[in-house]
């Protein structure tokens, strides 16, 4: 290949694919203000998920030069002091003059909100694009302390660094260079990210991971070089070139979405051999799906649209939904499965137990809102319906023996919903889960307020009868627990309802269950789960959990869950008493006292109250100090209850949210579903990093 051959394949891209992209290309809307002053506008929220959403908004670029057929190899590295850096053998970002900016595209789409080559269509700049606003770049400039982009493209290399979103200094020339590409250096603003600039590197692993399923034939690779103090990585146009003996990952998946689902189902058992798969386009829409059955009665549906990951959903989902439900039933009917007797399966009959990831490409996006969790695009619906329905009416023809399992398993979806139906009707009828009756083991509030009023489920009679003495009788409701409720990972509510704990739980919070669950009538605005720090207490939490994220996602989604933290010690040295809540807390209270770890006794704090007293006394009239070692709530008496772990002036509790839904969920499979050699195996696994208390 000649020069000139060899310089035209590089603007080719990696595939080859013949577009103009310079500094024309780059549509310029507005100006840059308004990020510092509102981030959550622009990254959701300024906690951990929004310092993340910095990450993916910078590979997002690099991912939509994959996407066009401009890249084939990306790779993100953690670097020390908070940095990242994010490379990509695409085009390069063009770094002439832009004719409406006059200064450098580069340091236009940096330092200008809605700049970019996104607006443009194919012939500015990309054809299908995962940014909406095209702020990404601009924004995480704009909320980092420093950034640094080095651009590889038509033999040179140029630099432009950046402090708080503003250039340092114009666009230079920095040497040449034979590779085509962007690596993007930033380190996130600790004055705007205040809980701090920690980097979870599972976070970014399941992240990446999922988008190398999304774009068949790219290779992403991560790196963890935090640990490194001089990590030089600009005379290398990869990190992983300088073999860094660091934690590093590498995707590359020829199978697309069918691999995901694959990796999805690897701790389930699959009720159908082959994995549906379709990738097709309908009226400019690319429609990609992939699903499988499992042995299960959860619905685990996926979807994405130009590979951004919507947890909402939106059209292309409700599209999938139509033509799932109207093709099953269809063939249903034509293979009398479904009898003329029987009634026509409901959506909820379709969904029960599938694993399904919905992907959607095209060219006008809408999301609802820039961080992109729900698709608007009234298009993709109707592409998605017509491309399923009629790549799913040939697959249940060509694999009867597939269509036959699925569809015996949807019948007995059906009949389990008619059964539990029933049940719960049974249930409603005798008012028990309207609230007419609330359970005698409640000690309810007197509040009528939700905003103002909690409810502690507690474990057992002894932490019962102590929280009851020790509450404020007005905002605080106690509902003890009696051993260990159902695990409901596997259960119908019909089930369920036959649980007289569970039953007294769903009634007390007011919610109803199923298809009549009501968030609006939720009864307390706290809902705190208080176990013992023990084996058995985690049991219980995990459990009540279980039920609460399977059945009362909602309530969870609302902020609404927490779990109460007592403390492990009570420390007493003469008339001085304090509590610790972690082993480094107590050693922090015994320094603050001036006590040696010579004089400490130990001692397990007793449900009798005169040798807990005695015990005191004991104290008191030494030197040293008395360290009680609770191990459950009902050892505490009311008072050290109350200003423990009730009195919300001084108590900890610990809000329960989840920040992956799809990592919680595989997480219960395995920890909470019937495959014993994974569950051993994700223990293994992890053992090093429970905390085991002996």
């Amino acid at each position: 290949m000649g020069k000139n051959e060899e310089k035209e394949q590089k603007k080719r891209g990696a595939t080859g694919a013949a577009k103009t992209y310079d500094a024309s290309s780059i549509t310029v809307l507005e100006g840059l203000e308004p990020v510092r002053k509102r981030p959550g506008m622009y990254i959701g929220t300024t906690g951990p998920d929004g310092l993340h959403h910095l990450i993916w908004e910078i590979f997002d670029n690099a991912r939509d030069e994959a996407m066009g057929g401009y890249a084939d190899d990306i790779e993100v590295a953690l670097l020390p002091d908070g940095y990242v850096r994010v490379a990509d053998n695409g085009r390069g970002i063009p770094v002439g003059i832009h004719p409406k900016t006059k200064v450098s595209a580069l340091e236009t789409i940096m330092t200008t909100l809605h700049a970019g080559g996104k607006f443009g269509g194919a012939e500015s700049g990309y054809k299908v694009s995962g940014g909406l606003h095209g702020v990404g770049a601009s924004v995480v400039n704009a909320l980092s302390e420093h950034t640094k982009v080095i651009v590889h493209q038509d033999g040179g290399m140029h630099m432009q660094e950046y402090k708080i979103g503003k250039p340092i200094a114009k666009v230079k020339k920095i040497g040449t260079s034979s590779e085509h590409g962007t690596i993007t250096f930033f380190k996130p603003d600790a004055t705007i990210f205040k809980e701090g600039i920690d980097w979870n590197w599972d976070k970014i692993v399941t992240h990446l991971r999922q988008q190398a399923y999304l774009i068949k034939g790219v290779r992403i690779a991560v790196i963890d070089a935090r640990s490194l103090a001089d990590v030089a990585t600009e005379d290398r146009f990869y990190a992983r070139e300088l073999a860094l003996d660091v934690p590093s990952m590498t995707f590359y998946f020829e199978g697309g979405l069918k691999s995901l689902v694959a990796f999805y189902n690897k701790h389930q058992t699959p009720v159908h051999k082959n994995i549906f798969y379709v990738d097709r386009e309908q009226d400019g829409v690319s429609v990609e799906i992939a699903f499988q059955y499992v042995d299960d009665i959860t619905p685990r549906i996926t979807a994405f649209a130009n590979n951004t990951y919507n947890s909402e959903g939106g059209t292309h989902v409700t599209g999938f939904k139509t033509a799932l439900t109207r093709s099953l039933n269809s063939y249903g009917r034509n293979a009398n499965i479904l009898k003329e007797k029987d009634e026509n399966f409901t959506g909820d009959d379709v969904l029960e137990g599938i694993t399904a990831v919905v992907s959607v490409k095209l060219p006008e996006i809408q999301f609802e809102g820039q961080t992109k969790a729900k698709l608007g695009s009234v298009e993709a619906q109707g592409a998605v319906a017509t491309v399923f329905g009629d790549a799913l009416g040939s697959f249940l023809e060509e694999n009867p023996d597939d269509a036959r399992a699925i569809l015996n398993k949807v019948l007995i979806a059906l009949k389990a919903r008619k059964a539990a139906k029933a049940a719960k009707d049974s249930v409603l009828r005798k008012g028990a889960l309207e609230g007419m009756t609330l359970p005698g083991k409640l000690a309810d509030c007197q509040v009528k307020n939700a905003e103002e009023a909690e409810i502690f489920i507690v474990e057992g009679d002894s932490a019962g009868g102590s929280s009851k003495q020790g509450r404020d009788r007005r905002t605080q409701a106690i509902l003890p627990l009696r051993g260990k409720i159902l695990n409901v990972e596997r259960a119908r509510i019909d089930r369920m309802l036959s649980s007289a704990e569970i039953r007294a739980l769903v009634v007390a919070m007011g919610t109803a269950i199923g298809d009549v669950f009501d968030i609006s009538k939720l009864r307390y605005h706290k809902i705190i789960i208080a176990t013992d720090a023990d084996v058995d207490g985690a049991h219980i939490r995990t459990l009540l959990l279980t039920l609460l994220y399977r059945h009362f996602r909602p309530i969870i989604d609302g902020g609404f869950v927490y779990i109460a933290q007592p403390p492990l010690y009570k420390i007493t040295k003469g008339k001085t008493v304090a509590y610790a809540y972690s082993d480094k807390e107590k050693e922090e209270v015994l320094k603050t006292m001036g006590v040696a770890a010579s004089d400490v006794s130990e001692s397990h704090a007793s449900e009798e109250e005169e040798e807990a007293g005695a015990s005191a006394e004991k104290a008191e009239k030494s030197a040293k100090a008395n360290i009680q070692r609770y191990k459950g709530l009902g050892e505490m008496n009311p008072g050290e209850l109350w200003e423990t772990t009730m009195d919300p002036a001084r108590r900890v509790l610990k809000r329960v949210t989840v920040e992956d839904a799809e990592a919680a969920d595989r997480i219960f499979d395995v920890l909470m579903g019937t495959d014993v050699a994974s569950r051993k195996s994700f223990i293994q696994s992890n053992a090093k990093l429970a905390t085991v208390d002996v």
